[in-house]
């Protein structure tokens, strides 16, 4: 199973990184390929490739702002294998929100 996520908070700095720490972590022990995207104060991180987004059997958007290139995640919002929150949830409900994305993946 493969993941790709972006996360983006209002500030660009802590959640936007204590997010993406936290995705990668738990995806880590589940055995589950991800590459998070980080969009904050320093610009854009880790930048997630079309074919990425193609390739992921789900998206995750964990953002609190607009972010850059979103039109990349359309396809999975239209198949509704895009999950969209709040970086906080991705802080602190992190096993719920990646056995979310696991069901969502089927």
């Amino acid at each position: 199973m493969k993941i790709v996520a972006v996360c983006a908070c209002t500030a660009g700095i802590a959640h936007t990184y204590m997010a993406q720490e936290a995705i990668e972590q738990e995806c880590a022990k589940r055995g589950i390929e991800c590459k998070v995207e980080t969009q904050g104060g320093m610009g854009i991180d880790n930048e997630i490739e079309q074919d990425e987004v193609d390739e992921a059997d789900v998206a995750i958007l964990a953002v609190a702002v607009g972010i850059e290139m979103e039109e990349r995640f359309d396809e999975k919002r239209d198949a509704g294998r895009l999950l969209e929150v709040d970086p906080s949830v991705a802080i602190k409900k992190t096993p719920d929100l990646i056995e979310e994305a696991v069901a969502l993946a089927g």
